[in-house]
């Protein structure tokens, strides 16, 4: 594996956040982009809170936000990532966010560095030709929350080499993450079935089939889920789960990718789950805590 000990973390929202506090509990130095200081500003505040959550729930694991912020740079100049040993790129599911930044890695980074995306439905393959070194791209699709998740769906685009995925794979090793190689289709494999299955739940409860709450318990009563398609859509963020499934809607030219018209009527009313307090359940009180 190339000698991995500053990684570059594109996107400070709530994946970027939880792939920094996991690379710090690795040990590795984390230098984290996003657009504004005041993202930054908000982030450096959420990640204390972050990082107090997960000790809770992961003591073994716990680590300071003194320890986390004295080996991670904040910074809106995307041009600092030239000290990276490997990028882990989160921004919004959006191509038109993602393309400039990719055109730019392709300027900014050593030749043999590994950029490493983290989308949820978005073609690597198209992403890593913007680069001119699509060998080194691949699909590293982390599941939220991050630090908790213990496996990886990493992506084989169709330039991805050999040698990029062995290094992705002992990278994921080296944070405590078992992986699973696939390749490259529109959501790959978890995406392509949760984000249909969140999208019919969301269809249930907007025909009055069922209300959100027995459409989740549904599924965790009786398949043993540990949560419902709805729940996990809030936790996921109803925003980015509604731009995953226009992605696979656009891709596939499919009519069973359809949005629902409720899950996008949330999404325009600022709805998004858990981080704005209201999605299909209400997490106020939590918010407010």
């Amino acid at each position: 594996m190339v000698n991995v000990r500053t990684v570059g973390v594109i996107g400070a929202g709530v994946m970027g956040r939880g792939v920094t506090v996991a690379l710090r509990q690795a040990g590795y130095r984390v230098i984290l982009v996003d657009r504004t200081e005041e993202v930054l500003e908000r982030t450096r505040r959420q990640l204390r809170d972050d990082v107090r959550l997960y000790a809770m729930l992961a003591p073994g694991s716990s680590l300071a936000f003194e320890e986390l912020a004295d080996q991670t740079v904040f910074t809106t100049k995307i041009e600092d990532l030239a000290e990276a040993d490997l990028v882990v790129e989160n921004a919004t599911e959006r191509w038109s966010v993602k393309q400039p930044i990719y055109e730019r890695l392709g300027e900014i980074l050593r030749p043999d560095v590994v950029v490493a995306v983290n989308t949820s439905a978005i073609s690597i393959t198209r992403l890593g030709a913007l680069t001119g070194r699509p060998e080194n791209v691949i699909g590293m699709h982390f599941m939220n929350p991050v630090p908790l998740k213990p496996t990886v769906e990493v992506i084989r685009a169709f330039h991805t080499s050999a040698s990029t995925v062995d290094t992705a794979r002992e990278f994921l090793s080296s944070m405590g993450k078992k992986s699973i190689v696939v390749n490259d289709s529109p959501g790959f494999v978890t995406n392509r079935v949760m984000m249909l299955t969140v999208n019919e739940a969301a269809y249930l409860v907007h025909e009055g089939v069922a209300s959100a709450a027995d459409t989740d318990r549904l599924f965790v009563e009786c398949f043993g889920h540990t949560m419902g398609p709805l729940e996990t859509a809030d936790l996921i963020g109803l925003d980015t789960v509604l731009l995953s499934i226009e992605v696979l809607y656009d891709e596939f030219k499919d009519s069973k990718y359809r949005p629902c018209p409720l899950l996008t009527k949330l999404v325009d009313a600022g709805l998004h789950g858990r981080k704005s307090g209201q999605g299909f359940f209400s997490y106020q009180a939590a918010k407010r805590g």
